[in-house]
């Protein structure tokens, strides 16, 4: 199979694109994968990186830029467009999978013109606006939350999840049980972009905890630009914690925490419910038509998280509610189950069994069955 996955800019994004990569190469020597993106965004490092072959377009986005710089982007879609048809026509994709993101667009639109099986792959509970638009044209439509359906046309809306990195799935199944001394572990997960204000309420937390501080660990990733001013934080504080600006082993991470406090991306929650771990969500509060608290109002939904908006959320109530869930272990235990009820660790194969599908249909069948 040669299969083409367009689109990225963005972490939430691009990863889901490089776990399909993943199974896709791993399954036969002869599979092929390229990813179309931009010079702009996340793909530009991280594809390369994970040993993937990288085509640009010149295409920029639409949605909330000034009159301006929405004109020159306007310019740049025949551009991107014919840049979209010449790399399908070099690169010749049995299948075109959009994973969202402004380079999603022209190359689905380019690869439906030429009649090559498309698909696009939904991480969110509510559709980006690219998806919502390719959804009407595309063969399949993969989507991560069940909230998500409504947007596109039930008869080709297939309920996957969102595909992990091999990475951590695979250190996950191998890493050592989760941790169960009786000592509580919160793992704090910043991340980069809109870290800021996520550790900015943990720090206000710290004299809220009571008598659980001399009782905790905390791990703490805070993003590059924020590390010495958290690290000062909980020197202030009089608290010992474990703060680096990455987690490098993030399975080994999940498996030790009792509690995770982070933002709301579709990619960090689907390894949350993968690992089946409690969270405490803290939407990012300028995320795209606020997609982060749709996507965190679908495990809180199921019992597998409390959610607060980072604006109503002060350093007393984390601290409170940190020390409420610290005291009710059973409490923690549902929750985590039902996490592990939304977790897809076989999002991978699916999507790509499915995409294979979509090329050539097993025998006496039309097309894939939605579900």
């Amino acid at each position: 199979m040669r299969m083409l996955i367009a689109g990225g800019g963005t972490g939430g994004h691009l990863f889901p694109g490089i776990a399909l990569a993943e199974e896709v190469t791993t399954r036969h020597p002869e599979n092929r994968v390229l990813f179309v993106g931009t010079t702009r965004g996340l793909e530009a490092r991280v594809v390369p990186a994970a040993g993937f072959a990288l085509e640009t377009v010149s295409v920029r986005g639409l949605k909330g830029m000034g009159v301006l710089k929405a004109l020159q982007a306007l310019l740049l879609l025949p551009v991107s467009f014919l840049e979209s048809w010449r790399i399908l026509g070099r690169f010749r994709p049995d299948v075109v999978v959009g994973v969202g993101g402004y380079a999603s667009g022209p190359v689905v639109l380019a690869a439906w013109m030429r009649g090559i099986a498309t698909a696009i792959q939904e991480q969110n509970a509510l559709p980006g606006l690219t998806n919502r638009v390719l959804g009407r044209i595309v063969r399949a439509v993969f989507i991560a939350f069940e909230q998500a359906r409504t947007a596109f046309p039930p008869r080709k809306t297939f309920l996957v999840g969102n595909p992990v990195r091999r990475k951590l799935m695979d250190n996950y199944l191998r890493s050592r049980p989760t941790v169960t001394d009786g000592r509580f572990r919160l793992l704090v997960v910043g991340g980069s972009l809109g870290a800021r204000g996520l550790n900015t309420r943990m720090l206000e937390a710290l004299p809220h905890l009571g008598e659980l501080r001399g009782q905790m660990d905390i791990v703490h990733q805070t993003g590059a630009t924020d590390l010495e001013r958290v690290k000062a934080g909980y020197a202030a504080a009089g608290m010992a914690a474990e703060v680096v600006p990455f987690v490098d082993d993030m399975s080994a991470a999940y498996a030790r925490a009792s509690l995770v406090l982070c933002r709301a991306g579709a990619t960090t929650l689907a390894e949350l419910t993968i690992c089946k771990k409690a969270s405490i969500l803290v939407p990012f509060p300028f995320a795209t038509d606020d997609h982060q608290a749709v996507n965190a109002a679908a495990l809180v939904d199921v019992g597998a998280a409390l959610t607060f908006r980072e604006a109503d959320l002060t350093g007393e109530v984390l601290g409170r509610e940190i020390r409420r869930l610290a005291g009710e272990p059973e409490t923690l235990q549902r929750m985590e189950r039902s996490a592990g009820h939304l977790g897809r660790p076989e999002a991978a194969r699916e999507l790509v069994d499915l995409c294979a599908e979509l090329v050539a249909p097993p025998t006496g069948r039309r097309q894939v069955v939605p579900r």
